[in-house]
Parts: C-alpha cells; sequence; structure tokens
C-alpha cells in the first residue's frame, strides 16, 4: 500500500513539474516570438534558426543545414532563397571543392542574430530580476539540473552569442 502511494506521490510530482516547464515553455516561446518583433517584416522564426546555425558554425552546406535543422533540403532552400533576397545570408563556391556551394551569413544577418539575441536576453533579465535572490538560486539548481537531465550543455557565463541551434 505505501509503495503504491509512494509511486502515485511521484507520478503527481512528475505531473507537476511537467505543467510548470510547459508553462515556462510558453513563456520562452513568447519571449522568443517579442525578441523578432523587430525584424518580423523579414525574418520568421524558422529562418531566424537557420540563421543562428549559420552563426555558431560559420560556412556550411545546403545538405548539412537542413539536416542539423532537421527539415527536408528542398525547404531549407526555400528559406536560404527568402535569406539572401533579404540580405541576411549570401553563397559562396567552396574553396576546396569548387562544385559546392556554401551558405554564410553577411554582416546584417550577424547583426541581426545580435540584435534579436540581445533583447531576448534583456527580457529574460527583466523576468529574473522580479524573484527574490533566493528564487533565483533555486531557479538556478532546478534549471541546471533539468539541462543536465536533458543533455543541453550549459552556457557560458558572460557568453552572449546564440546556442548552436537555438533550440533543438
Amino acid at each position: 500500500m505505501m509503495e503504491r502511494e509512494s509511486r502515485e506521490g511521484t507520478m503527481e510530482d512528475v505531473d507537476a513539474v511537467t505543467r510548470e516547464v510547459l508553462t515556462a515553455s510558453r513563456l520562452l516561446v513568447a519571449v522568443s516570438a517579442r525578441s523578432l518583433s523587430a525584424v518580423e517584416d523579414r525574418v520568421t522564426l524558422p529562418q531566424f534558426r537557420m540563421l543562428v546555425v549559420l552563426s555558431t558554425r560559420g560556412a556550411t552546406k545546403l545538405v548539412a543545414l537542413a539536416d542539423l535543422l532537421r527539415v527536408a533540403p528542398s525547404t531549407a532552400m526555400r528559406m536560404v532563397d527568402r535569406l539572401v533576397a533579404a540580405g541576411l545570408v549570401d553563397r559562396q563556391v567552396n574553396p576546396d571543392n569548387r562544385r559546392e556551394t556554401l551558405l554564410r551569413l553577411t554582416t546584417e544577418g550577424h547583426r541581426t542574430v545580435e540584435e534579436v539575441t540581445a533583447r531576448r536576453r534583456t527580457e529574460i533579465a527583466v523576468i529574473v530580476e522580479r524573484l527574490s535572490p533566493e528564487k533565483r538560486r533555486a531557479l538556478i539548481d532546478a534549471l541546471s539540473a533539468f539541462n543536465e537531465a536533458g543533455a543541453e550543455p550549459s552556457a557560458r557565463a558572460g557568453d552572449t552569442r546564440p546556442s548552436p541551434l537555438g533550440w533543438e
């Protein structure tokens, strides 16, 4: 009887944590969407994700980019075409294999990623500042454990660059 109650208590805990994480994920998605508001006339959320990948990986082949984003190469090509037209990405011949084309961010593409990331960081900081110091420490511990359980590498202190994929 006690084992069953213990198991039910554990499942209730899992359900409660899952609900709170889902709520936090909605908040973070909203923050992400708002951070894109200044560039939404040129960049969608999936396109921004592509910009983040190119920002962290540098020049990349289309097939590799599609694989990293987990989209079909044709979908990636359409996204690239739009980003090239917006002046955020350019194509260049691979100096090691002239039959290949590499994709990379333009200066404007880098600036866009930096600005959106800075807005996101600022909005998250405003939310965190509303927490008491004790709740901040508890949140650090809880999120560190959550990230570790999900095998997500920790962002380094002072690192303002976006994560390698923006999300995965």
